[in-house]
């Protein structure tokens, strides 16, 4: 979905996110039970996800949506386990797949005081 070796995101507490404007369309690949991906109606970029089963209340916002991303740089990474041979990323923690859901309290606590 993403066109790239990278798939970039920043999770945010859903409390803590909103739309200020248009509509998204859903769309992309849906093969997780629970997984939305969500679309500018308009240009269709992606722009964030919700998958409440495995993270709880965090959006994952598509870092390129971002104005500023400044201090931002990767400290999970997931999916390992289809990344290209050559990829490399400063992530302090990497997934083949995704963690499970009893990990993310320490991990979102973890990057809470980073």
């Amino acid at each position: 979905m993403s066109a790239s070796a990278f798939s970039l995101s920043v999770a945010v507490p859903a409390a803590g996110f909103r739309i200020l404007s248009g509509e998204p369309v859903i769309g992309g690949a849906q093969e997780m039970q629970g997984i939305v991906h969500s679309f500018c109606g308009h240009c269709m970029s992606w722009v964030f996800t919700r998958f409440p089963e495995v993270m709880g209340e965090i959006v994952n916002v598509r870092s390129t949506m971002l104005d500023d991303t400044t201090g931002l740089e990767p400290f999970i990474e997931t999916c390992t386990a289809e990344k290209l041979d050559w990829v490399t990323t400063p992530a302090k923690h990497s997934f083949a797949h995704f963690p499970a859901p009893e990990e993310f309290p320490a991990l979102i606590e973890e990057y809470g005081r980073r």
